[in-house]
């Protein structure tokens, strides 16, 4: 699920050109009516929206062009969990219209990626409209979510991206210190786990979220507006987290300097914000909260 805000192009063309009218898109997927709308400012660019809720926004002619503010901040930590250049093993849970797998394809030549999404109809129609580059290294499997990451080996990833919404809500087994086990589990010893949460006042669920993984990661940074910081408006913040130290500064100055300009919170101020938040397990996990009908007006 994203929230507002416009971004600008980084990366670099992949050759690849929209082709054919710029109208409207409308298919019935498995989790709603989809909708690719043409972005009227940047020729080859479209907004997947599901059931009126913006799931993604790609631009075929540029896939380093990041315009919703979560995924330019989830483009920050793929540019930084490695050297420039370096290819990734990467898994991405959810996958939209694939745009950060196509990022990550443009930024990082030669990288191996596997794309989860449960919605086997979504993934036909984001394939027939949007095609992926045919040489980008990107396997889609329309499993669950968990049942998906099961199938990764030991130690495969470099990194683990959840951005996995049911309409709006984030799934509760999402949520848990179990599916955060088979995260680790599933993560090279120097790999990051990074992930898009939403929550609006009193921020209840993004303090639990907070608290469920620093019950199972030794570092952890999230990136949100600073009004979504302030409990005064919903939206979405980006967490990462690892079992190395994390590049907090670099982060920070980036989130900082976006077109739409975020706050980096993490250590000791972190925690201050959890709150004392107890760690979510899967017996007792919710979905993340339905947000407010004007998140999309």
């Amino acid at each position: 699920m994203a929230g507002k805000g416009k971004g600008r192009g980084r990366g670099k063309d992949d050759g690849q050109r929209a082709r054919g009218p710029a109208e409207t898109v409308v298919g019935q997927v498995d989790g709603g009516r989809a909708e690719l709308e043409p972005d009227r400012e940047r020729a080859g660019a479209w907004t997947l929206l599901i059931d009126g809720a913006p799931q993604s926004h790609v631009d075929l002619n540029d896939p380093g062009y990041l315009d919703f503010a979560y995924q330019r901040r989830i483009g920050h930590l793929i540019d930084l969990v490695a050297p420039a250049r370096q290819p990734l093993n990467v898994v991405h849970l959810g996958g939209g219209a694939f745009t950060l797998a196509r990022y990550t394809a443009a930024a990082r030549p030669r990288s191996t990626q596997q794309v989860v999404e449960i919605d086997a109809g979504l993934v036909a129609f984001v394939r027939e409209h949007l095609p992926l580059d045919p040489q980008a290294r990107v396997r889609v499997r329309a499993v669950d979510a968990r049942a998906g990451l099961a199938k990764v080996p030991d130690g495969w990833a470099d990194l683990v991206i959840a951005d996995v919404f049911s309409g709006a809500r984030t799934p509760a087994h999402l949520t848990s210190t179990e599916f955060l086990d088979d995260v680790r589990r599933a993560l090279a010893p120097t790999g990051w786990y990074v992930a898009n949460l939403t929550d609006g006042p009193p921020l209840t669920h993004l303090r639990g979220q907070i608290a469920t993984v620093a019950s199972r990661f030794a570092y952890l940074a999230v990136a949100a507006d600073p009004v979504v910081w302030r409990g005064k408006r919903f939206g979405n913040a980006v967490l990462v987290a690892a079992d190395r130290e994390l590049p907090v500064a670099e982060f920070t100055r980036r989130v900082a300097s976006d077109p739409h300009p975020g706050r980096v919170e993490h250590g000791r101020a972190l925690a201050d914000f959890a709150g004392g938040a107890p760690p979510v397990a899967d017996a007792s996990a919710v979905p993340s909260p339905q947000p407010p009908p004007s998140v999309f007006r």
